[in-house]
């Protein structure tokens, strides 16, 4: 939802646009929705200040991911949002054997519509084969 009075995007309208971009593995229109100093942190606290050096990472987990959502929820603060976004995972093992249903949250910082960092849990590890 844009607010009627600025045209901005909201916090939520950010992550969300971001996620579709990264999806379609388009790393520099991603990359346009980040902060200085963005970082993420995904499970087993892997560490990550650049969107190649995720995919570089995931090479090693699964051919392909994608994510279903079911919710996104948005707290606001006067100085960033925290958006909070519920789904499911599906995709691809290196093995070429497929995996549904595995359930994730991710945690964004939104500040001046730019986001500030990401943190990821999921039951990804759970489903290893």
């Amino acid at each position: 939802m844009t607010t009627a009075t600025s045209g901005l995007l909201s916090a939520s309208e950010t992550v969300k646009n971001f996620l579709q971009t990264m999806e379609a593995r388009d790393l520099d229109g991603a990359s346009t929705f980040l902060a200085d100093g963005f970082t993420m942190t995904f499970p087993g606290n892997s560490q990550f200040t650049t969107l190649q050096e995720l995919v570089d990472w995931s090479k090693n987990r699964y051919q392909s991911v994608r994510k279903t959502y079911d919710k996104f929820d948005e707290a606001s603060a006067p100085e960033a949002d925290v958006v909070y976004c519920f789904g499911t995972l599906s995709g691809v093992w290196l093995d070429g054997s497929s995996f549904d249903g595995i359930r994730f949250i991710d945690r964004f910082t939104v500040a001046k519509q730019k986001l500030v960092d990401q943190m990821v849990w999921n039951d990804m590890a759970e489903s290893l084969k």
